[in-house]
């Protein structure tokens, strides 16, 4: 029995020594994890850069082209022979939201559909013929780019204009002359005289008229080349100047 208080204080000498033990592992362990903490919120090694500094693009058209267009024999085509892209796909109805016929002073009742019409070794067409005197103003159809102005030989005195879509390509041929001070790389508004009435190319002396054709392209850099659409059903909804 005179053992038994002896045992006594060497258990309790025991359990105090076992409790300082495992006080001093947690305050060491305590300690590592918050250097760890500070270490990582001062030096990231991948850190992300904040939205300030991200630099966002939007696309505008480019005045700049790749080739020059080739000129050939067909005038409702752009000058070069027409490769359509399966992914454009022409959208009549929201072209036909703002278009404006292009010619000053002709109304929608005097237009005449042309686009299916025969011309010589087997082509069509593909554009509208607007009859008009010498120099009667020519009207951007809609707002968007010059973004070429050239001399084909069939049709003569041209200009290329695309929509702010970066898919629609407006084309003006037969041209008398451009509005002073026209440029490519001008952003026309719908409704401003970008050139006159003229009988320019093939299109024979004395017959003055405005050949006009809409296309959808895959790549604004080759505006020469889409799909062209029908522009006398657009037309024939549009306005009058």
């Amino acid at each position: 029995m005179s053992n038994s208080p002896r045992l006594r204080l060497l258990v309790v000498i025991v359990l105090v020594l076992a409790a300082l033990v495992t006080l001093i592992w947690a305050l060491s362990r305590r300690e590592r994890a918050g250097a760890l903490i500070a270490v990582t919120a001062t030096e990231s090694p991948h850190p992300l850069p904040s939205l300030t500094e991200q630099t966002f693009a939007s696309p505008s058209p480019t005045t700049e082209q790749t080739a020059e267009p080739t000129p050939q024999a067909s005038l409702g085509q752009p000058d070069a022979s027409p490769q359509p892209s399966i992914n454009a796909q022409p959208s009549p109805d929201a072209i036909a939201t703002s278009l404006l016929i292009p010619v000053a002073g002709v109304r929608p009742d005097q237009l005449r559909d042309t686009f299916s019409e025969a011309r010589s070794e087997g082509r069509t067409h593909d554009a509208i013929d607007i009859p008009a005197p010498q120099g009667t103003p020519v009207l951007a159809a809609a707002d968007g780019r010059i973004i070429k102005l050239f001399q084909s030989k069939p049709g003569g005195t041209t200009i290329y204009q695309l929509d702010p879509d970066n898919r629609t390509v407006y084309y003006y041929a037969h041209l008398e002359r451009y509005a002073d001070g026209l440029t490519e790389g001008h952003f026309a508004h719908r409704g401003e005289v970008i050139a006159y009435v003229g009988d320019t190319g093939n299109a024979g002396a004395g017959n003055y008229h405005l050949h006009f054709s809409i296309s959808i392209v895959s790549d604004p850099k080759r505006y020469w080349e889409g799909t062209n659409i029908n522009p006398y059903p657009l037309l024939r909804g549009g306005m009058q100047k």
